[in-house]
């Protein structure tokens, strides 16, 4: 494998274009991560009042936390940018990685204005197909709760499985919701790379 969790690549799709953080990035996910929605779907806060509220911690944390991801040698961030409309719409995020079983976790964030028009699928198989090709691993985990059908959707449809179900991992708003641990393997990704016709890495 050529490439290490250090570097951070930029990868072109037909949608979208994975790359390293900018400052115009930053300021983006600023005002992504104060959607309720996006609060919720990531298990940030446990209440729509919360929820309206913004994220814990404040954005200044925040802010550091975005411009400091480039420097990062453990773990790969890139900002999700829209092709067609110019603009960032989110992050998708490798991390956790585990040598033991030579794993690593994801996560995606699209922001309220960029659901829906198959920017978090494309995201998701750039980076998988980044991964695999460029990283010595063999599986790849994300953790989704049982509320969020379309990213389960989504998830399935760029070839994870479900492995695991932690119930009652969720309390928002008074009530229980379960968390699913989805995987793809390397034989899982080949399986399913002839559908994939995904970007180039730079």
């Amino acid at each position: 494998m050529s490439k290490t969790l250090a570097d951070k690549p930029t990868i072109t799709g037909d949608l979208v274009e994975l790359r390293p953080f900018d400052s115009e990035a930053t300021e983006a996910m600023l005002s992504f991560i104060k959607e309720p929605d996006v609060l919720k779907r990531t298990g940030t806060v446990h209440s729509t009042e919360d929820a309206k509220s913004g994220a814990p911690g404040g954005y200044e944390h925040a802010r550091r936390w975005y411009e400091t991801r480039n420097e990062q040698t453990d773990r790969i961030d890139l900002a999700v940018f829209s092709l067609n409309e110019k603009k960032y719409v989110g992050e998708a995020v490798l991390n956790e990685y585990d040598a033991a079983d030579q794993s690593l976790n994801y996560r995606i964030l699209i922001g309220s204005a960029g659901q829906d028009k198959g920017y978090g699928t494309e995201a998701t198989r750039l980076l998988v197909d980044y991964a695999f090709r460029n990283l010595d691993i063999e599986r790849i985990r994300l953790e989704v709760f049982d509320f969020n059908a379309h990213a389960r959707y989504v998830y399935t449809s760029v070839g994870f499985t479900e492995i695991e179900r932690v119930p009652d991992a969720l309390i928002f708003d008074g009530k229980t919701y379960d968390s699913i641990i989805k995987e793809i393997t390397r034989a899982d990704f080949q399986k399913f790379q002839p559908l994939k016709q995904v970007g180039a890495a730079a």
